[in-house]
């Protein structure tokens, strides 16, 4: 392999996953790898269309002052996920402020943010941000014309399949399959310049490729039924001084139970493992398990300060495919939340790459193109050999 294709190929596998943790951010409602900001807010550390490496909660430990977080915010901006600097911490949660703000979000209608709001936080080497000068500006042009390309192959086929998230999925995966046969082609073309003095061009396909593919697709798939139903959930309340039939109202000093739904929407069965993530909140079972296509009730009990206003309470929600027992994975979760999930993959894909091993071999197939063309039924039996 040449320098040239060596750098194509890091360029593009670089490429590729920056491409996937913007597509995997976005159907999961959280940053994934990259992220960037839209706003002067955090200026100058994060220039508006600035890019940042985002490290997930799970991943990244515990928040300090002076960590940069992503967050998502109840009121800031209307709400949604806001990245901004932790400048303080009370019994209450983290206080956080834009570096560029004279103010931080607390002093305006914004709660103090518990843990369970916090969706990352930027990568830091020696106290600075890992700055991805204009990353955002880059991704949001992408972003027009791949919106702009998905519009028009809706129009023209008469399909909203082409729009949103899936819709681009469904373009990355053409792009792949084209990029993919023109480069088989080229491949091929040079193979034949090489052996142009000959009269046959030789190659092959080896079953460790196809199965390994298939593996990491497969992996990718166990992995997504488990951590995209999964995730931080939060309930707003008012914490009244009278009480109220209304579930979203409590009277203040009282509690209130709210039912949380942990569904199967496969068919295989599920562990979930629900924990609060804020002041006041607990949860009955904490642990279920959940049959295949099923759902189970967990009672969040909400209690409200003896100070009346608007308040959030949260829980996030670990899911785990019922592929080990349930002791077992709950030790695993015990360790590390990730660490199931690892597990998991790990099983399914050895399991698999035995089995296709087995079913397949690893002998590679071979095809030949001569002068004169070899029948079919010889192909084939040449290929199960």
């Amino acid at each position: 392999m040449n320098l040239t294709r060596l750098l194509t190929g890091l360029v593009t596998i670089i490429a590729v996953l920056i491409a996937l943790s913007i597509l995997a951010g976005a159907a999961l409602g959280q940053p994934m790898g990259v992220s960037y900001v839209e706003t002067g807010s955090m200026s100058p550390t994060l220039e508006p269309g600035d890019g940042f490496i985002a490290v997930p909660t799970e991943v990244a430990g515990p928040v300090e002052p002076g960590d940069v977080i992503v967050f998502d915010a109840v009121n800031l901006h209307g709400g949604g996920l806001v990245t901004h600097r932790v400048v303080g911490e009370t019994e209450s949660g983290y206080i956080t402020r834009g570096d560029a703000n004279p103010v931080t979000d607390q002093d305006g209608d914004e709660p103090p943010v518990e843990p369970g709001r916090i969706e990352a936080k930027a990568l830091q080497i020696g106290g600075n941000v890992v700055v991805i000068p204009g990353f955002g500006t880059v991704v949001t042009g992408a972003s027009g014309a791949v919106g702009s390309l998905q519009q028009f192959l809706a129009s023209t086929f008469g399909t909203r399949a082409f729009l949103g998230t899936q819709g681009a999925v469904y373009l990355m995966f053409g792009f792949g399959v084209v990029t993919y046969v023109l480069a088989s082609l080229a491949e091929r073309s040079d193979s034949r310049r090489r052996d142009r003095h000959t009269s046959r061009w030789t190659g092959s396909i080896t079953p460790q490729t196809v199965i390994g593919a298939m593996a990491v697709v497969l992996i990718l798939l166990v992995t997504a039924s488990m951590v995209v139903p999964a995730g931080t959930h939060t309930f707003q309340f008012v914490s009244s001084e009278v009480a109220s039939e209304n579930p979203s109202v409590i009277q203040q000093g009282t509690t209130k139970n709210v039912t949380y739904v942990v569904p199967s929407n496969g068919p295989f069965p599920v562990v979930g493992v629900i924990e609060p993530t804020s002041g006041g909140v607990t949860v009955s079972p904490e642990t279920v398990s959940v049959p295949g296509g099923e759902t189970t009730n967990v009672t969040v009990t909400i209690q409200a300060p003896p100070d009346t206003g608007v308040y959030t309470a949260s829980i996030r929600e670990h899911r785990y495919l019922a592929l080990l027992p349930t002791g077992v994975i709950l030790t695993l979760h015990g360790i590390h939340p990730w660490l199931p999930i690892v597990v998991i993959d790990v099983l399914l894909g050895v399991g698999f790459v035995v089995l296709a091993v087995a079913l397949i071999g690893i002998d590679p197939i071979r095809l030949d193109r001569r002068r004169h063309p070899v029948p079919l039924r010889v192909r084939i039996r040449r290929w199960f050999k």
